[in-house]
């Protein structure tokens, strides 16, 4: 798949930004973007590209975290990101390390309107449970998770300097039919997903990374579109189905329950449950976390005693 050309197409280079002036953008850390342009050397070793994340602890923390997790079916442990860089690949790596910098922002953004702990908590779940259905799509597991983790890392910046317009949108919630994006279009002319890919793409992301941020409200229209059907881009737009804090799909659960119906290999309430075991892995925090699982198990629940 050409992820150039079709950024080229959705996040034009000649397209004027579309976030207001007066609003302040994150800054990514400094070690993460010499990790990143030191990536793109075909001839950068892992140890050289370690030495530069052990110069920050937090994200050796969460590389070692990442590479020892039971997504790699591994039981010998990684001790230092050259041996993690060497395990996961380069990457992968520079993928997982530009999304937890992105996230690392986000945890410290401050917002009048979202609880940013329970935003991030869904990114990761949301991520987890988007790696799961690239790979029953074949795709890139990787990419997926990544650009899921990516995907809403501006809102809580957003939100919080316009937050007028969008305490108005949750607060007319209850119709249930207008998704967050047709929200921002119908109030702004563009949506977070144009916003946030602007963002990455100035930021240097990789464009496979700023394609999969923009098409994340593709729904499930995105499974049948042929040129991004089979890949992370759609897994991700599935994963973006999933109830969050800022409501962005008052219908997304209901969607997924329809997706399980008619694809055998999506086994919702079985992958849902297999993300939940992920995400308790991952943090403690994920044990006061209102997951897809426990949302669906409440669902079914009045089902079942009737």
């Amino acid at each position: 798949m050409n992820w150039l050309k079709l950024r080229e197409a959705i996040v034009p280079d000649a397209h004027p930004t579309v976030v207001p002036p007066k609003i302040k953008l994150p800054v990514l850390p400094t070690v993460v973007l010499q990790f990143a342009k030191l990536a793109e050397d075909p001839d950068a070793a892992p140890k050289e590209l370690g030495q530069i994340i052990e110069t920050d602890s937090t994200l050796t923390c969460e590389l070692l975290r990442y590479s020892n997790s039971s997504a790699f079916a591994t039981r010998q442990k990684v001790a230092n990101p050259q041996q993690a860089i060497t395990r996961i690949g380069i990457r992968a790596a520079k993928m997982f390390l530009l999304s937890t910098a992105v996230q690392q922002t986000m945890k410290a953004s401050k917002s009048k309107l979202i609880n940013i702990q329970n935003l991030w908590l869904t990114n990761l779940e949301r991520a987890l449970f988007a790696r799961e259905i690239a790979r029953k799509l074949r795709a890139d597991a990787d990419l997926a998770y990544s650009g899921s983790l990516l995907q809403d890392f501006l809102l809580p910046v957003l939100s919080n300097e316009m937050f007028d317009e969008y305490f108005q949108y949750l607060q007319s919630f209850d119709d249930g039919r207008t998704t967050l994006t047709d929200f921002e279009l119908q109030h702004f002319g563009w949506d977070h997903t144009l916003a946030t890919a602007q963002v990455l793409q100035g930021w240097g992301f990789p464009p496979e990374l700023v394609c999969c941020v923009r098409l994340h409200h593709r729904g499930l229209a995105a499974l049948d579109d042929q040129e991004i059907g089979k890949s992370a881009a759609a897994a991700i737009a599935v994963a973006a189905l999933m109830p969050d804090p800022m409501r962005q799909s008052p219908r997304g659960l209901e969607q997924l329950m329809s997706l399980d119906e008619i694809w055998p290999q999506f086994q919702l309430a079985e992958t849902a449950a297999s993300v939940d075991e992920q995400l308790k892995e991952l943090t403690p925090l994920a044990a006061s976390h209102a997951t897809l699982a426990r949302r669906l198990e409440k669902h079914c629940a009045p089902a079942a005693l009737g």
